[in-house]
């Protein structure tokens, strides 16, 4: 890594990969930030993703694939950015796993899943990181959902993982103030989950949002990049960018 790269900014993403994960590397590391791309099994995508990147900035791209369930899997993580890396300024935790447990069906093991990815794997991520983070005056963005408020029928485990991402932004925020910024986003209706068909229930929920829309994942990036570059005196939050929908309505 030649020395213009190592002296930018770094910014691990989870889940950095594809989908609203790859908009936000894109933008950031646009915005001339080092990006540390985390994955799992979207290898080819990821590849991809960073072939795009180097090609217009060499040397200011990372892959780092593994499973942040596994044990000790953080702190992997945080030890091999900070070896490619040098430092780290930002930390995206946007991993996330999503599938209806109906109350009567859910497993032990839906819970090992749901809230280990969504809500144990950030913790100890943010753990891990803090060292870091807070030599470099650096900040947390943790990818929630409205439905930490406003909880999805028949979907009870994540609901409760998100809500407790949200309460550990804000119990983070106290704790690691006032070296470390700590905020949310919570994503409404973006990309719809490719484990369910498109159907008219998608309409519905598109009818029933105040802007009448979709929102892109171009704009989930622009949030992030809102909170780690400009919101200097914002910690503790969580900005819905949801079109208006956790304002009422299915």
């Amino acid at each position: 890594m030649n020395n213009a790269t190592a002296q930018a900014q770094t910014v691990l993403i989870t889940g950095g990969g594809r989908r609203i994960g790859a908009a936000i590397a894109k933008l950031l590391h646009a915005k001339g930030m080092s990006v540390a791309i985390h994955h799992n099994h979207s290898t080819d995508e990821a590849q991809a993703l960073q072939a795009s990147l180097e090609h217009a900035r060499p040397d200011s791209t990372s892959l780092h694939q593994l499973d942040l369930r596994a044990e000790n899997a953080p702190r992997l993580l945080i030890d091999d950015v900070l070896r490619v890396h040098g430092s780290l300024h930002s930390l995206v935790n946007n991993a996330s796993s999503f599938y209806p447990t109906p109350l009567g069906e859910a497993q032990e093991g839906d819970w090992d899943r749901l809230i280990g990815t969504n809500l144990k794997a950030p913790f100890f991520l943010c753990q891990a990181a803090a060292e870091s983070l807070r030599a470099s005056q650096g900040c947390i963005v943790n990818l929630a959902d409205i439905y930490a408020e406003r909880p999805l029928p028949k979907h009870s485990l994540y609901n409760i993982a998100k809500a407790g991402l949200v309460m550990m932004t804000k119990s983070l925020a106290l704790e690691l103030a006032p070296h470390i910024r700590v905020n949310a986003i919570a994503p409404g209706p973006i990309l719809w989950p490719e484990t369910i068909p498109h159907d008219d229930g998608n309409e519905k929920i598109v009818q029933s949002t105040p802007l009448a829309r979709k929102g892109e994942p171009s704009e989930i990036a622009c949030a992030v990049s809102f909170l780690i570059h400009d919101a200097k005196f914002t910690t503790g939050t969580t900005l819905p960018v949801d079109g208006g929908r956790s304002l009422g309505g299915y």
